[in-house]
């Protein structure tokens, strides 16, 4: 453990020694998982700007400038090439995380493709157009699967193969943005230089700011604080603390700098400590740190819920014309969250050397603290 530390703070001294006074650009800056890797990114010495493009501006988001980093807002459209261009001018890496995060469906297709996957090639349009040589990707495990057939996935790796029709939507978006990223590696810029890029493949994320945890808090203590859930008992699935996952893209936009040969093109799935393989059991571990009181409730069968989802789609389709109700669920994702389908992969850690920032405690007590904070 002290080689590996000893290891890690070398190539750190390196890095800082080959390249200072960066601009990144983090698309999507504004957003939950953008403005995770925005704060860790002012605490890089070797960040001398963090340019944030958004379609909607955070006041706060300025403040998180250091003596030694600035955050500069641009707000702008992601769908609009002008737009795109004039944010990255002049930057040295991009991490692109912008997107429509849609589970329901509430949005027309279209729209979600202009932004996932219109966006992303907008993106790299503009790095090649403008040499910026380095880009990351924040992707999706809804790229990979489940599949309308619902077959499962235990304990993958991103060499497993795995096919099929995509279950949900959003998935589809970020497989078609996912292929673009990974297929303008090694893509050469306007100027003769070559554009390097990596995607990052998070799974389930919890922490702060993660507005179903909040959700499903209040509906449990609703409930006589009983928290009522959909999963089988042997389901296996993958969560992550949202700090790792935004730690696990500063890490690979460093690294890619220093081993493009190595990371350009590559895929990593999101990992950390998490011990919880149900969703059900992460919220009990959460709310129970908040709420002694809290007890995990009754199992409620799929058909049941299959039922509820089917009468309220009638319900939605027969009111149409006169309102638009906006659905609890689908059985895009009733089936996505019965399905047993996880990952187990040490790659991120062999290719660029992450290891969790946040043990599985921190992650607990920073999350039930802001839970805390915003009930």
């Amino acid at each position: 453990m002290a080689y590996d530390q000893e290891k890690k703070i070398t190539q750190y001294k390196a890095f800082g020694d080959m390249a200072k006074d960066l601009v990144y650009l983090v698309t999507g800056g504004c957003g939950y998982i953008g403005e995770h890797i925005v704060r860790l990114l002012v605490a890089e010495d070797y960040v001398k700007e963090v340019r944030v493009f958004d379609i909607r501006e955070v006041d706060h988001i300025k403040n998180l400038s250091t003596a030694s980093t600035t955050v500069t807002l641009v707000k702008g459209d992601i769908t609009d090439y002008n737009h795109v261009l004039k944010a990255t001018a002049g930057v040295d890496v991009v991490i692109h995380t912008a997107a429509l995060v849609d589970f329901l469906n509430t949005s027309p297709y279209h729209k979600m493709e202009a932004i996932n996957v219109g966006g992303t090639e907008n993106i790299i349009k503009a790095c090649l157009a403008l040499d910026v040589t380095y880009l990351v990707y924040t992707s999706s495990i809804t790229s990979v699967g489940p599949n309308t057939r619902n077959e499962p996935m235990l304990r993958g790796t991103e060499e497993t193969v795995y096919s099929g029709k995509l279950g949900l939507l959003y998935g589809k978006s970020k497989a078609s943005a996912e292929k673009s990223v990974r297929q303008a590696n090694d893509r050469s810029t306007s100027h003769g230089k070559k554009l390097f890029t990596c995607v990052i493949r998070p799974s389930n994320i919890y922490g702060e700011k993660t507005q179903n945890l909040l959700e499903s808090y209040i509906a449990a203590k609703s409930k006589n604080g009983r928290i009522n859930y959909l999963e089988p008992e042997n389901v296996d699935q993958c969560y992550i603390y949202v700090g790792n996952v935004a730690w696990m893209h500063v890490l690979a936009a460093r690294q890619l700098q220093m081993k493009p040969e190595l990371l350009g093109g590559q895929v990593y799935y999101s990992y950390d400590d998490t011990p919880v393989r149900q969703r059900y059991k992460l919220l009990y571990e959460l709310y129970t740190d908040i709420d002694p009181r809290i007890q995990l409730g009754s199992h409620i069968p799929y058909w049941k819920m299959w039922l509820i989802i089917s009468v309220f789609n009638l319900i939605a389709f027969l009111v149409s014309p006169f309102w638009t109700l906006k659905p609890f669920m689908n059985l895009g994702i009733l089936n996505y969250m019965v399905t047993t389908f996880s990952y187990q992969t040490d790659k991120a850690f062999r290719h660029f050397g992450y290891q969790p920032k946040y043990s599985w405690e921190e992650a607990k007590i920073r999350t039930c603290k802001w839970l805390k904070e915003v009930i």
